[in-house]
């Protein structure tokens, strides 16, 4: 099942590519990061017929959805119209003529075995041949995963009325959730992917713990956090104040 849902991802991604081909755009890898785990949620509930016959399994289902289509289209809705990411357009200008094959290694493989590996506990939980009934564990994940998506959605609407605001142009936003933590988006994120775990773990996937501490490094570490914070100073000399008063990542009043 594992191997069948690997090809169906090299598969979907290796299309996106070819878009990105055609477009010269490989920003269009972002928005397909949500949807990637719809396409593997529900690949798999149609490979086992027996998880159809699990409530949790619908759940897990049903909650991957809601999480992967809103980020996809905020974020293809937040794209449009504005080109390329500078992140990839390095990458273009580091690569030259080499950057149709590379991107396809280096932006849409990779990106679509991370996925696969961060989807493996939804995978795992949706095979279980005995799940155990919906219990109280189910209810703290769908209690963390509703937190999560509160934390992700507002602030991701946050952001997006600040910035359509001609007067907010270069100054930082400390308004709203961003008042407590400089990512409610990417902590929602967080709370998100471990709250799946919890439903999973609940269906007997707790060894799969490796899949929302790799997202947790993900978001602090890698593509989140530390990526997002690492030339902001530059380009918004007031974010250094923002930095020394607002909590990194967990919501805390500021100081």
């Amino acid at each position: 099942m594992l191997l069948s849902s690997l090809l169906v991802v090299v598969g979907a991604t290796t299309c996106v590519w070819i878009v990105s081909l055609v477009r010269r755009d490989a920003s269009i890898a972002d928005p397909f990061w949500g949807t990637g785990f719809v396409v593997v949620a529900w690949f798999t509930l149609a490979f086992l017929p027996h998880a159809q016959d699990a409530n949790r399994s619908w759940l897990l289902a049903v909650l991957t959805t809601i999480w992967g289509l809103r980020l996809s289209l905020y974020l293809l809705w937040r794209n449009w119209g504005h080109g390329e990411d500078r992140r990839y357009r390095a990458m273009r200008e580091h690569h030259g003529p080499r950057f149709w094959w590379v991107s396809l290694f280096t932006v849409f493989w990779l990106q679509g075995f991370l996925l696969w590996i961060v989807s493996i506990p939804i995978q795992v939980a949706l095979a279980a041949t005995s799940p155990q009934p919906l219990g109280w564990l189910d209810l703290l994940a769908l209690a963390l995963w509703s937190n999560g998506l509160f934390f992700e959605g507002m602030g991701d609407w946050q952001m997006a009325r600040f910035q359509v605001d001609p007067q907010n142009a270069g100054r930082v936003m400390d308004r709203g959730l961003w008042r407590l933590t400089r990512h409610p988006n990417y902590f929602g994120d967080f709370c998100i992917w471990w709250g799946l775990y919890l439903m999973a773990a609940s269906a007997g996937a707790a060894w799969t713990i490796f899949s929302p501490t790799l997202m947790s490094f993900l978001l602090l570490k890698v593509s989140g956090v530390t990526l997002l914070e690492k030339t902001i100073t530059d380009r918004r000399p007031e974010y250094a104040a923002y930095q020394a008063r607002t909590s990194p990542f967990f919501p805390w009043p500021p100081t």
